[in-house]
């Protein structure tokens, strides 16, 4: 076990985002367009995007604001976005950039159209102004440039790929990491002296939107709403009660455009909650201690990174659903499950909510999040009891690995034709 490299693989994986990160990603590139449009005023914007994009950013909220979708986050990128602060583009930027951006869309100077790409997540922005022009694309992943253009010119191209720009690719994620790994390297952790600040960070980020969403009505206040229940004792204080509360907060923030950051997982905000607040809010409620729950919580985000490297960064499938299977492995892992319990857990999920439809983001991710955590607590129950989905019973493998692959593969393969159908029903309905 290369353990250097498996903390590797965590910072590559693992970042602050500002917002969702689709319209991060649409923001950073317009950001990326405007520095090579010499200072000049933004009089247009043209976004070409994958299906996956679209219908992940169509109903975002960006963070500050009352704005939702695409054309808001191509307008506030192109005109105040700073593209070194990658999913934080747009964190901080000057208030007056906000009208500026809505004028540009009412006017209809922000156009979106469906890229004809094989590609799940690409963004392809123009800029005008007058009779210049400035172009960037990213692929792949969620900052990943790889065409820069000004005036049609090339100025920068990267031939080398999808993969995450001085990142780490799925091929090698796939490659070093397995669940025994992943275990293995969890028991041997150093919390003294291991560089593990992005996993610190994630329960301290997190953790404060998801007091946010506490505070404040976001979203369907779904994390409000259970609270409120279990004070008026409608459902039971309890352990499951307590972190479907604060992970579904969190969501309920972050969705509804709270000017908070998040640790994302795999390009993922909502990934990085549901990876990290079920298993911290367990981890107080059995009073488990730090190091403790520090190694849980790394054994849930590499659980859920391994698994989304073979789906790839968008999939038809809700991403909540492998989150919370990382989730539940470091739930078993507080209760003191071992590496069988563990595989069990991943069982257990794989069983259950593997065929949630990823319909876009949007305030009812939370919603699903709920679900996923709900499931994630009861796999972890029912592993630390011995019981387990059999190899018998749907895709579930006798082999939590080749389980894990069929998953991957109903995501992937499933998606060429769930995507199409899902992104037209959002396209065509009456939103009005």
């Amino acid at each position: 076990m290369d353990k250097q490299k498996i903390i590797d693989i965590l910072n590559s994986e693992m970042e602050l985002a500002t917002g969702c990160t689709e319209p991060a990603a649409i923001a950073f590139t317009a950001a990326v367009a405007a520095e090579h449009l010499s200072g000049k005023q933004v009089e247009s914007v043209c976004v070409r995007a994958s299906g996956n994009m679209i219908k992940n950013a169509m109903a975002a909220g960006i963070p500050g604001t009352n704005y939702t979708g695409m054309e808001y986050a191509a307008g506030i990128g192109a005109l105040g976005g700073d593209p070194n602060k990658k999913l934080q583009v747009i964190s901080g930027v000057d208030p007056a950039v906000y009208p500026a951006a809505q004028k540009l869309v009412e006017s209809g100077k922000i156009t979106v159209e469906v890229a004809e790409t094989p590609e799940k997540l690409y963004v392809d922005v123009t800029l005008g102004s007058g009779k210049d022009s400035a172009r960037a694309v990213i692929s792949g992943a969620h900052t990943n440039i790889v065409l820069v253009q000004e005036n049609g010119k090339t100025v920068f191209e990267n031939k080398g790929g999808t993969g995450p720009t001085g990142g780490i690719g799925p091929e090698e994620i796939k490659n070093t990491l397995s669940v025994q790994k992943i275990y293995e390297f969890a028991q041997q952790i150093d919390p003294e002296n291991d560089p593990l600040d992005i996993i610190r960070q994630s329960i301290s980020v997190n953790t404060a939107i998801s007091e946010e969403g506490l505070k404040n009505d976001y979203g369907l206040k779904i994390g409000r709403t259970v609270r409120e229940e279990l004070e008026n004792g409608m459902i039971g204080n309890d352990m499951v009660s307590n972190a479907v509360c604060v992970t579904t907060a969190a969501a309920d923030a972050r969705m509804a455009g709270a000017p908070f950051a998040v640790v994302s997982n795999s390009g993922s905000g909502n990934q990085g909650i549901t990876t990290t607040m079920p298993v911290v809010a367990t981890a107080k409620w059995l009073k488990a201690g730090e190091d403790r729950m520090l190694r849980a919580v790394t054994l849930s985000n590499l659980i859920a990174i391994y698994i989304k490297s073979k789906f790839g960064r968008l999939s038809a499938l809700c991403g909540a659903t492998v989150a919370a299977t990382g989730a539940a492995c470091g739930i078993t892992y507080l209760m003191g499950g071992d590496l069988k319990a563990i595989g069990f857990a991943i069982q257990n999920m794989i069983g259950n909510v593997t065929g949630m439809l990823c319909d876009g983001a949007k305030a009812d991710c939370a919603l699903k999040i709920s679900t996923c955590t709900n499931a994630a607590m009861q796999a972890a129950f029912m592993a630390m009891k011995g019981l387990c989905v059999q190899k018998t019973d749907g895709i579930v493998d006798n082999d939590v690995e080749k389980s894990i692959d069929n998953f991957a593969t109903l995501g992937n393969k499933g998606s060429s034709g769930m995507d199409p159908l899902v992104l037209e029903m959002m396209l065509h309905k009456d939103r009005k």
